[in-house]
């Protein structure tokens, strides 16, 4: 009897035991069953992220040929200052002069309020070779233009002064190519001359004229470079 006891009380005791085995290998398998249903369903889903991983950051993909990309930024025009040229008074511009007389050319600068300077040449002939600046540039008031003439200064006769003002005397030396020269100042009336009146000179000469009752000039014509 004390065998029957002890391998019944064996067993009794063994039970408790056995039970956990068993309990552990249900759980197992449930969780086997877990783990392969969830690994198969992800498989099955390739779109689906993974748990715990983080999506990277979506940027603009290449854009296809037949749509223009999304994320272009205008295209702002920058802006440029051009300072404006320099204005001429009423568009001036000194006149087609080359192939007239040179006095023909002298009235046009005249006309347009453009002063002059002749430079007699070498050659032969009145004709105008070239002006500085150029024909048709922009010019102001008041400019001086250099002109060219082919041929040398042609001779002219120095007009009587005597007696009138002296500024009139200067127009009427302007008027023949001759400039004047005041040994005794430039105010008042003419009160004597040289060259005499009716005496020859040239083209761009200077004559000496006494103004105001001053001393008489001595000194005859002088040639004007």
């Amino acid at each position: 009897m004390d065998d029957e006891y002890t391998e019944q009380d064996t067993a009794e005791r063994d039970r408790p035991g056995r039970g956990r085995l068993l309990l552990g290998g249900t759980l197992a398998t449930v969780l086997l069953a877990a783990v392969g249903g969830t690994v198969g369903w992800v498989l099955a889903d390739p779109g689906t992220p993974e748990t715990g991983s983080t999506p990277a950051a979506a940027g603009p993909g290449p854009a296809s040929p037949s749509e223009a990309p999304t994320t272009a930024r205008p295209t702002t025009a920058r802006a440029t200052t051009t300072p404006p040229p320099a204005a001429t008074s009423g568009g001036l511009t000194v006149p087609r002069l080359v192939g007239l007389d040179f006095e023909k050319a002298r009235d046009e600068l005249h006309d347009r309020k453009l002063g002059w300077r002749l430079v007699f040449g070498a050659g032969s002939g009145r004709t105008v070779t070239r002006t500085v600046p150029a024909q048709d540039t922009s010019v102001r008031p008041g400019t001086t233009v250099r002109v060219e003439v082919s041929g040398p200064a042609p001779e002219v006769e120095v007009p009587d002064l005597v007696g009138e003002d002296c500024a009139d005397a200067a127009d009427e030396l302007g008027d023949v190519g001759l400039f004047p020269r005041y040994p005794t100042g430039n105010r008042g009336e003419v009160v004597a001359q040289v060259p005499a009146a009716d005496a020859t000179a040239h083209w761009n000469d200077q004559v000496a004229i006494s103004c105001g009752g001053g001393s008489t000039p001595t000194s005859g014509v002088t040639p004007t470079p």
